[in-house]
């Protein structure tokens, strides 16, 4: 008897945040070497990522360029992807900061005495909770590109805060897709 196949799609953490880092560049043509570049993956990384997104019906190709499908892509952030990439987190490290301690939320949140959230990394400039980010190469992408490294704070925020960081979060979200 034959054994029956069972393909199922699963996105992976690195097509989620490469469409965090499309989000931040919208509008903008971008090719494979571009993204690779923006976010430190590797070009086969970039086309099985926009191919797996393009399945999950979170992004389209139009004119050969990949464009978020925004009403499929803002549902999923908003509401599903902080249980599918759960949050890791670690011991006391130095690292960049996440999340709340991050901006933009950092000029609406008051720093509490527990130590922030940060993403262990050696240019980091604050000690905190470590918390292991989306993917390893999004720290060092998110040192160079300002709006990507909004974009994965904010979804840290909406992945591990609570209430208030979250609802914070969406609202940001919401104006900027």
């Amino acid at each position: 008897m034959r054994r029956a196949v069972n393909r199922q799609l699963v996105l992976k953490p690195q097509d989620f945040y490469l469409l965090l880092a499309l989000a931040a560049v919208k509008g903008e043509n971008q090719t494979y070497p571009d993204l690779a570049a923006l976010t430190g993956l590797s070009m086969s990384e970039v086309h099985g990522a926009l191919k797996r997104a393009e399945q999950a019906r979170l992004l389209a190709f139009m004119d050969k360029q990949p464009r978020i499908l925004t009403p499929s892509f803002k549902e999923f952030l908003l509401h599903g992807a902080r249980f599918v990439f759960r949050v890791v987190r670690g011991a006391m490290v130095g690292g960049i900061p996440t999340g709340y301690a991050a901006a933009p939320l950092d000029k609406l949140i008051a720093p509490s005495s527990d130590p922030p959230p940060v993403w262990p990394h050696a240019a980091g400039s604050a000690r905190g909770i470590a918390l292991v980010p989306l993917y390893p190469s999004a720290p060092a992408a998110a040192l160079r590109n300002p709006v990507l490294y909004e974009n994965l704070a904010l979804f840290d925020a909406l992945r591990m805060g609570n209430a208030r960081e979250r609802n914070l979060a969406m609202k940001f979200f919401e104006e900027r897709l």
